[in-house]
């Protein structure tokens, strides 16, 4: 299942990703999984979750993203839930590219029955409403 957490900057998406993370890593039966760009949220998640800085890896554009989040889920077999910060900065501002994105990462989540949840830094006006067939807000 994919997962949106929507809003403009400063409209507290972080905080809200971090809390979900956290209480996710407590319930969690599996391993729980956070990519961001940069070490923002070092010393805010549980120890639980394994925590990926995407700048380490030179991530950029979804193709990048995708090919990350792939190798993660197929390297550990027990991953349960995967939390992307920054998705925009990750990828692209470019909706029709976000669109393709979670379309073909969808599959990865219907088959894995994996959890991706992503914070994206915009309106939800500018969501177009493809993406919200594909995804879900929260």
């Amino acid at each position: 299942m994919i997962k949106l957490i929507i809003g403009n900057k400063g409209s507290g998406k972080t905080k809200k990703l971090l809390e979900l993370i956290n209480s996710t890593a407590e319930s969690s039966k599996g391993n729980v999984v956070c990519v961001e760009k940069g070490d923002v949220m070092t010393y805010n998640v549980s120890h639980k979750v394994r925590l990926i800085d995407a700048a380490n890896y030179g991530i950029s554009g979804y193709n990048e993203l995708y090919s990350l989040l792939c190798g993660i889920c197929s390297s550990n077999h027990d991953v349960t839930d995967v939390f992307v910060d920054a998705t925009l900065r990750l990828g692209s501002r470019d909706m029709n590219e976000l669109s393709a994105f979670l379309d073909r990462l969808s599959a990865v989540a219907e088959e894995d029955n994996i959890n991706f949840i992503f914070t994206i830094s915009c309106a939800k006006e500018e969501i177009p409403a493809h993406i919200f067939e594909i995804a879900t807000q929260i």
